[in-house]
């Protein structure tokens, strides 16, 4: 098959196979088959000619385009759990008691942490008070994103009644220097557990509980990796949410 992207930029130029050939230091036959046959140059050779001609070098020769390499792992990724069933409550408490500047917990509910561990919010007290940043969003029982999540997980009511459950849990903390509590109604793609350098993602899956979910272990490694995707994501979401008055 011949190259007419070739073909239409040297005759633009008005140049023939031994013009281009000299550009390119190749022999005109070389270039003829390029342009005939529609050969593929050596890359050097191809970004050369794409040079001379004012030309992409990929528009000439596709097949010189490269896919970016995937990334088998990120190097944010500490640990993947199939499930968050399968995550150790002991997991969430180590993270929690080793921040120091930041915590920050976007839920729809959760309350899975309060009934595991009856000290959490002794522990988010203690947190703030030496100095640590808590910001907490929970689920807006009323809001329409809760109602349609409880559809589909086929958990009916039962999701908002567990929004009111949690914020009666953390209402406790409303007041308390250093910690704010907020609902929210947005669409919750991942509930996130973030303290400091580090967080917990529990995807969502249509369909499926979120203790049937994934969770991954992220540690921020760089710049505008996972971790600040995530972080972000919860900023986002912050902005939005409403105060809960004490």
């Amino acid at each position: 098959m011949s190259n007419e992207r070739l073909r239409a930029a040297m005759a633009g130029r008005g140049w023939t196979y031994a013009d281009l050939a000299l550009r390119v230091e190749v022999d005109p036959k070389t270039v003829e088959r390029w342009v005939n046959l529609g050969r593929t140059p050596r890359r050097a050779a191809a970004l050369r000619a794409a040079e001379a001609l004012g030309d992409d070098v990929h528009a000439l020769w596709p097949a010189l385009r490269q896919p970016r390499a995937a990334r088998a792992v990120s190097p944010d990724l500490v640990t993947l759990y199939a499930q968050r069933s399968d995550v150790p409550v002991s997991v969430y408490v180590d993270l929690l008691a080793k921040a120091r500047q930041q915590i920050d917990v976007l839920v729809y509910a959760a309350v899975f942490l309060h009934e595991a561990y009856p000290r959490l919010n002794d522990l988010l007290r203690e947190r703030a008070a030496d100095g640590c940043a808590v910001r907490i969003a929970v689920g807006d029982a009323e809001s329409l994103q809760v109602k349609q999540r409880g559809r589909e997980e086929k958990f009916g009511h039962g999701i908002e009644s567990r929004c009111r459950l949690a914020l009666m849990h953390y209402r406790p903390l409303v007041g308390v220097p250093g910690i704010e509590l907020r609902t929210h109604g947005t669409t919750l793609y991942n509930s996130l557990y973030r303290t400091d350098g580090e967080v917990l993602v529990n995807a969502h899956v249509w369909g499926v509980n979120a203790y049937g979910a994934p969770v991954w272990h992220l540690r921020r490694s760089g710049e505008r990796g996972m971790f600040d995707t995530y972080t972000e994501s919860f900023a986002a979401v912050w902005e939005t949410a409403w105060p809960v008055e004490g």
